[in-house]
């Protein structure tokens, strides 16, 4: 069965921590794979990271030098030289190749967005693998911030793909550090990244060239799965263990979809086949509702230019997948920041009852609580305006000084959406019904002030 499947292949597999040097027969391997996978039918993404890093080599220099516009010199030096090296690779392979250099400001705009995905479908469809890097010449945060893992994974949401493997210098995820820890244990199977979280150290990985270690790859894992994606770690020594990975996965989904129960089907005293001997690695199960497409986008590639501060009403009916991830202005509390329509808005709940805040008798989304909910941790008091209260007459001094009552300390972030009016008309309408837009604003464009919006934090999990 044809797949498509990202593979990211971090600066550790791609050159040599301290001269510098292309890692060849790696990248050979990774390259052959590639090649035989795409023989087999299925459509690949390459994602690497290394630019900098042969940058280094190139300038025959010991170290990444410490300010932005020297990395990002050595990324212009780099990205030339090591896209060319896998052209060479993949040549001799007679394996067409495409470069796409992207950024966050590149996916943030829905427009650019849908254009790159579009070029990367093309691209599969034309035969051709697409070597995906950031463009660190002219990337300020994601030098700053990360590395490829969490690019892998939006690429991966983007074109749908089936698999993401993460290749890197360990073989899967560990309790601890495998080189440092004799006890170490590999974690098998994932079902829940947020439980998983309090069984690993992820503190100690990661080389001096990359950006990363194993915390970013759990990043990389939660934004993947919750798109649908089945995400493997494992090692870039042995790459062709990818045939080997998703062989072990569609025979162990066969059987699971043939035996009854987890406990028996590898069973073979009860006459079921048993699978593929299992390859070492740490697979990250998917979501079984995963996130649709502006959702994904909404939540994932979006940098939030405020906040929409809501209550716990709205927050727990938010939380359920039939709320269709809209919030009415009944639910909501303030924002914070100043933000336009068609912006992206974290939403945030209050820490503490600090500060002045909706009751829930009306839970601010599409659906609407029939008694009050109130989250333990929330302290919710009386509304910063009335509700039964006149709109028509607070002006713009009232609705900021109602906005400034919230900051960055005071709140809890739960999730994002798209504001669907600018920041001073949410404070204005702040525990309104919906039908009372129109009069206080003027206009209505939407029963909702935020929409696709998704929870990424439930209720029995902020605190």
């Amino acid at each position: 069965m044809s797949r498509t499947i990202v593979i990211k292949l971090g600066t550790s597999s791609i050159v040599h921590e301290e001269t510098h040097q292309p890692l060849l027969s790696t990248l050979s391997s990774v390259v052959e794979t590639v090649v035989n996978l795409r023989k087999q039918g299925h459509k690949v993404v390459l994602v690497s990271s290394g630019a900098i890093g042969v940058g280094l080599r190139r300038m025959n220099m010991p170290s990444k030098p410490k300010s932005l516009s020297g990395k990002q010199a050595l990324a212009a030096i780099g990205q030339g030289r090591l896209i060319a090296l896998y052209d060479e690779l993949f040549g001799h392979l007679e394996q067409p190749i495409a470069q796409v250099l992207l950024t966050r400001g590149d996916i943030s705009d829905r427009t650019r967005y849908l254009n790159a995905v579009n070029t990367l479908n093309e691209l599969l469809t034309m035969g051709v693998v697409p070597i995906v890097n950031e463009n660190d010449t002219i990337s300020v945060s994601e030098i700053k911030f990360g590395d490829n893992d969490t690019l892998s994974a939006i690429t991966s949401s983007m074109i749908h793909a089936d698999y993401l493997f993460l290749l890197t210098d360990v073989d899967g995820l560990y309790t601890a550090n495998p080189r440092k820890d004799p006890t170490a244990k590999q974690i098998e199977v994932v079902t829940s990244i947020s439980a998983i979280r309090s069984q690993v150290s992820t503190t100690t990985l990661g080389s001096s060239l990359g950006t990363g270690g194993m915390e970013t790859k759990i990043i990389a894992a939660e934004i993947a799965t919750g798109a649908g994606v089945t995400t493997v770690i494992t090692s870039s020594k042995r790459p062709e263990n990818m045939f080997d990975i998703i062989e072990y996965h569609n025979a162990t989904t066969t059987m699971n979809a043939t035996t009854p129960t987890a406990e028996t089907h590898f069973d073979v005293s009860k006459d079921v086949l048993a699978p593929v001997p299992r390859p070492r690695h740490t697979v990250f199960m998917p979501s079984i509702t995963p996130m649709r497409d502006l959702k994904a986008w909404t939540s994932h590639t979006l940098f939030p230019a405020g906040s929409v501060v809501i209550d716990g009403g709205a927050y727990r009916v938010l939380s359920r997948r039939e709320s269709g991830g809209r919030l009415l202005a009944a639910g909501v509390v303030g924002v914070m920041g100043a933000f336009a329509s068609g912006q992206a808005v974290r939403i945030v709940i209050p820490a503490s009852g600090n500060h002045p805040a909706v009751t829930t008798s009306s839970g601010g989304s599409s659906a609407h609580s029939s008694r009050p909910v109130t989250p333990n941790h929330l302290q919710l008091t009386s509304p910063p305006f009335s509700r039964s209260a006149s709109f028509t007459d607070i002006d713009a001094a009232e609705a900021v000084a109602a906005a400034e009552q919230f900051k960055d300390d005071d709140v809890i972030e739960v999730g994002r959406g798209l504001a669907m009016y600018n920041y001073a008309q949410i404070s204005r309408v702040c525990g309104l019904n919906s039908s009372q837009l129109p009069q206080v604003l003027g206009y209505a464009d939407s029963e909702y002030v935020v929409e696709n919006i998704t929870i990424r934090i439930p209720p029995s999990s902020a605190r």
